[in-house]
């Protein structure tokens, strides 16, 4: 089911406050290089998704975790401000899979294209299994039809 019209507008308009806040405001040393991926928004406008990814190894992104769940308060007050809705949306920050997606794709790309590599070369020495015209020529009248093999 795609969001309404409105609901991309609150879900863009948050995707930035949030990534401002994060660049600026909130000084927490765990934060690492994170940067906002996408947001969605429920219908209802009363909850807020924050996919995230970070880079670095997997202990930043814990400590990133944790640094966005200990500022969710300060990062929900700065969007209830900055959107002026009636009803504030709550926030919850989800590590986003997409970089580990692509390592994976482009792993299994390369190895795609080494396969791939090795079929060429063994098409390069490649012969023939029979003949090198398979197929039967049709007999045209005049020339002699070869004759039968006697076993």
């Amino acid at each position: 089911m795609s969001q309404s019209h409105r609901s991309q507008k609150v879900a863009d308009r948050i995707k930035v406050v949030v990534a401002g806040l994060l660049e600026g405001k909130i000084k927490d040393p765990r934060l690492g290089f994170v940067t906002i991926t996408d947001t969605r928004v429920t219908g209802d406008l009363q909850h807020a998704s924050i996919f995230y990814t970070v880079l670095g190894d997997e202990d930043q992104r814990e400590a990133t975790a944790q640094a966005l769940e200990s500022a969710k308060g300060v990062i929900r007050a700065a969007v209830g401000r900055d959107l002026g809705l009636r009803i504030t949306p709550s926030v919850d920050f989800f590590s986003d899979a997409l970089p580990e997606s692509a390592k994976a794709l482009e792993s299994l790309l390369e190895e795609v294209h080494q396969r791939d590599a090795e079929v060429i070369a063994l098409r390069a020495n490649a012969k023939f299994a029979g003949e090198a015209d398979p197929y039967k020529a049709p007999h045209v009248r005049g020339e002699p039809e070869d004759e039968p093999i006697d076993n």
